[in-house]
């Protein structure tokens, strides 16, 4: 009886390390760790490798969107948004058939293996909007033209450009810090980046560059470049001497105040979509 009691409580401890290990899949992912339950003589064969993890995405509103992990020795997978399982969405790829803000998160998913996981890095999907295109004059020999009644940044098949307004949405961060005058202290963030292999956002020739917080005065808008020129200020900040030829963004919220814990925008003015 003693013998029986002692096997049927290593059963359920056993049990219990499985159930806290699936739980810590998506926050290891959100500060990249990798989390892997096993015993240190484990053989390595049974563990899931991944090959490719899921990128960063920044699309226009109503455009499809994919999250793609590969790996191999994986028995299945669960995906994440904003550290919650999305319920059905256990193969190798996430799709969003027409992104909304209700869909501006961080994407993760657990690779797994028997009872064995690993989980991919947080994906950021950002979504725009461009709401108000720039005029522009083409040469002389042509004719000029404004874009304002005009939908969107085309007319009839051609490529107008940017230097309009751009109205990007990004998912809040809570963690605290501080850096220098500015950003300063702080709660939490919002990163507005582009695709990995775009890097950023491209600035428009002839017309000023300003990234605004129209929703809050206290926040401090941040600008870094691919060369490594950046800037912060209260609110708005504007690229005064373009060194470089994209740039990223990111708002930061003071100490004395709840982070957003839905989209939340950005105003670029001055660059292209």
């Amino acid at each position: 009886m003693r013998a029986k009691a002692k096997k049927t409580k290593h059963r359920t401890n056993t049990h219990i390390m499985k159930i806290r290990s699936l739980r810590g899949i998506a926050i290891a992912a959100m500060t990249g760790i990798v989390l892997v339950a096993r015993a240190q003589d484990a053989d390595q064969s049974q563990f899931p490798i991944i090959l490719q993890q899921p990128v960063d995405q920044c699309l226009p509103v109503g455009n499809p969107a994919t999250f793609t992990v590969v790996a191999t020795n994986a028995d299945s997978y669960q995906w994440y948004k904003n550290n919650v399982a999305l319920d059905d969405q256990t193969n190798s790829s996430l799709a969003i058939a027409s992104v909304t803000t209700n869909d501006v998160a961080y994407y993760s998913a657990a690779v797994l293996k028997g009872s064995e996981a690993i989980p991919t890095r947080m994906a950021n999907l950002n979504v725009y909007v461009v709401s108000a295109p720039a005029t522009q004059t083409v040469t002389p020999k042509t004719k000029s033209f404004s874009t304002q009644s005009m939908s969107m940044s085309t007319m009839g098949g051609t490529e107008l450009g940017g230097g309009g307004v751009i109205t990007v949405y990004g998912m809040p961060v809570t963690s605290g810090g501080g850096s220098g005058s500015c950003p300063g202290r702080y709660s939490g963030y919002v990163n507005f980046i582009k695709t990995n292999a775009d890097w950023g956002w491209t600035p428009t020739a002839g017309v000023a560059h300003t990234a605004t917080d129209n929703n809050r005065a206290d926040t401090k808008v941040v600008y870094v470049g691919q060369y490594g020129d950046s800037g912060c200020a209260t609110n708005s900040v504007t690229i005064g001497y373009q060194m470089s030829p994209v740039y990223r963004f990111g708002i930061y919220f003071p100490t004395n105040v709840a982070v957003p814990t839905n989209a939340y925008p950005i105003t670029l003015s001055g660059f292209d979509p």
